[in-house]
């Protein structure tokens, strides 16, 4: 057992892989993306008006990112804070979309 007489701390070492005053890639204040991906099942003027309906997009902003979906594959469709992002993914399964979360690079 060690002897409570002792007053010496640790500190943690650094991370040797960061310049300094970097900060890791997990830090808490950077949002998460919800980002939707194409899928052969739902018709994309569904996809516009879900985009609509959970998010409150105009007709032409939930056509341009059903759009983005449909050409290039996936589309950023919201992004926030972790539990917010989460919601926002579990409210587009119900819906039959396919979505994943990922942090904002």
């Amino acid at each position: 057992m060690a002897s409570s007489a002792s007053t010496e701390t640790f500190q943690p070492l650094p991370d040797l892989d960061q310049a300094p005053g970097e900060r890791s890639d997990d830090r808490p204040d950077r949002p998460w993306q919800v980002v939707v991906w194409n899928d052969p099942v739902n018709l994309m003027s569904y996809v516009t008006w879900v985009f609509q309906k959970l998010f409150g997009y105009s007709r032409e902003r939930a056509t341009k990112l059903m759009l983005d979906v449909h050409t290039k594959g996936r589309a950023v469709v919201s992004s926030g804070p972790r539990e917010r992002a989460e919601l926002d993914v579990y409210r587009l399964h119900q819906h039959g979309l396919w979505a994943t979360l990922e942090q904002a690079g």
